[in-house]
């Protein structure tokens, strides 16, 4: 997230609406690398952190 804002200036809309591909390809045409996947922990520790929330409409 700190790439895609800081280093690519992406704004958080652009950035959220973006595929991984299409984040990926962003990064390795900047710097020529990718962001490395993550990893089972790190998305469960996410989703805890940040748990799906049902908006009231």
């Amino acid at each position: 997230m700190g790439f895609g804002l800081g280093i690519l200036r992406l704004s958080p809309q652009v950035f959220w609406s973006m595929t991984p591909r299409e984040f990926a390809a962003a990064a390795r045409a900047l710097h020529g690398i990718a962001p490395s996947p993550m990893d089972a922990a790190a998305l469960a520790a996410l989703r805890t952190r940040y748990p799906d929330i049902p908006h009231d409409p």
